[in-house]
Order: structure tokens, then sequence, then C-alpha cells
């Protein structure tokens, strides 16, 4: 490490559903999501990400009221606890995007990257709100099987490029970009996305990382546990430092927090 080296951002994860990968019905109920979103703002993390529908291979469905229904009240009780915290919203719905925005978030999180629905890159600019544009190859429910590239890197860093333009030609001034850690990826794809993540600094968009917990670690190392995954997503994270990521997405953020006070003492 150099003293170069800054630490990101932490971006802590509430599922508000009954059927994520890693946590599925944990905080399922308004007060079990935001009292999880109280205890990671306490462990430090700056920005909480709150999604009201799972988009892990298999996935149940869920219609635009009932997204609204499971997160708009938490984001509107987590902002009256907690004004400053930042919150991000993960959906790719357009009434539900606009309602969690109403109701105080701060950023728009489309794992689809503007291609279910590219009204959101309107409501990111009417309301001036961050935009994070994440790359994936097919549909959640489906995307695992048997994803295929000719050029990985060049083909998420063109589809970014491109839809980062579009946003920008909307009237977005504040965009984020996501690789798409296994969203639609395989082993490899993932492992080649992460040795050349430096590649998408070109995009001149800061970095969201979102690895924490991915299956592409049980394929990698073999832990089937998604909550025994926490540590190799810290390790990961350690050993991707130096690239200067912007934000990461983690579901353990006391973890990082350890990461980060260590490398705070390092570089003191």
């Amino acid at each position: 490490m150099n003293s170069k080296i800054k630490f990101p951002l932490i971006m802590g994860i509430v599922n508000v559903t009954p059927d994520s990968f890693s946590d599925g019905g944990n905080f399922f109920s308004k007060e079990r999501a935001i009292e999880h979103a109280l205890l990671l703002i306490d462990q430090g993390a700056d920005i909480i990400d709150i999604g009201g529908e799972s988009t892990r291979p298999g996935a149940n469905e869920v219609s635009e009221l009932e997204e609204i229904n499971r997160v708009v009240p938490v984001i509107s009780e987590i902002k009256r606890i907690k004004p400053d915290i930042k919150i991000s919203i993960d959906t790719t719905k357009y009434n539900v995007a606009l309602e969690s925005v109403k109701a105080g978030a701060d950023i728009i999180n489309d794992i689809s990257g503007l291609t279910f629905e590219p009204r959101l890159a309107e409501i990111a600019a009417e309301y001036d709100k961050e935009l994070i544009i994440m790359h994936i190859n097919g549909q959640p429910r489906t995307m695992q099987a048997n994803p295929h590239y000719e050029n990985v890197v060049k083909e998420v860093f063109d589809f970014l490029f491109e839809k980062i333009k579009f946003a920008k030609n909307i009237g977005v001034k504040k965009i984020i970009s996501d690789i798409g850690i296994g969203f639609g990826k395989n082993l490899n794809h993932n492992l080649t996305l992460l040795q050349n993540i430096e590649k998408f600094k070109e995009l001149e968009a800061p970095i969201l990382l979102g690895i924490s917990r991915k299956s592409f670690i049980n394929h990698l190392l073999q832990i089937e546990s998604p909550e025994e995954r926490d540590l190799p997503t810290l390790l990961i994270h350690t050993m991707l430092l130096s690239k200067n990521i912007d934000i990461i997405r983690v579901h353990n953020v006391k973890n990082i927090i350890l990461l980060k006070e260590l490398h705070k003492a390092l570089h003191n």
C-alpha cells in the first residue's frame, strides 16, 4: 500500500425481502429492517442501500405496489431518525424509485443499468439524485444460465460507457458505475473483471463494487453458506485497496470498519 490509497465509502445492505440470497427474511419486517439499518449506521456505514425485491436467480417477482410498501416506510423512518445518512434505493421500477426519492432516498441504484426502465435517469435528473448504473447480462432470474462474452472487460466497459453517456444527455449530474459482479457472469468473467477493474476508471465515474457474499466466492473457495463468505469478502477488498475503488457494497459493515481502522493506522 502507499499513502495515496484512499479508503472507499461503505454501503451497507438492507434487504427488505423474504428471499434474498444471503439474508432472506432476516429483515423483512419494517421494524427489523430499520433496526438493522440503524445498526449498520452505528457501525460506520456511509450509505444504506435498501432493496425490496430479490435479484437472485430464480427469485419471485414483486409487484410495484408491494415493493413500494416494503421500502418507502423504511426509508422515511431512517431519514427521520438519521437525516444526514445517505440512502440508496435498489430498484429497477420507475414508481418505486420515484416514491423512494420523495421519501428521502439520495441515490437510485439500478442493477439493470437503465435497460429495464430508462426513465430512472429522468428521476435522477429531475430530483438531482445520484444514479448507480450497473452492468447486467440478461434477466436476474435467468442471468446465470451459461452467460457468454467474447471479451468481458470490453463489453462491460462499452455498456457502461453508453449508458453513462445516455444518462448525462438526460441531465444526470452524478453517476456511479458498477461492473455487476455475479450478474450474468461466471467465475472467470468475475475474476477477469476484478483483475482489470482499473480500466473502468476511464469511465470518469466513481466505481462501486459489490462482491459481498456472492456465489463466485463459493465457486472459487467452496463456501456454500453466504454468511461464511464474509471473511473472503474482506480479504478480496483488502487485496483491491490499491485500486482506489470508490464505494464497496457489503453485508458485514463491522468487518470492513476493522479494515478501515487498520488502514488508517498504517497510513497515519
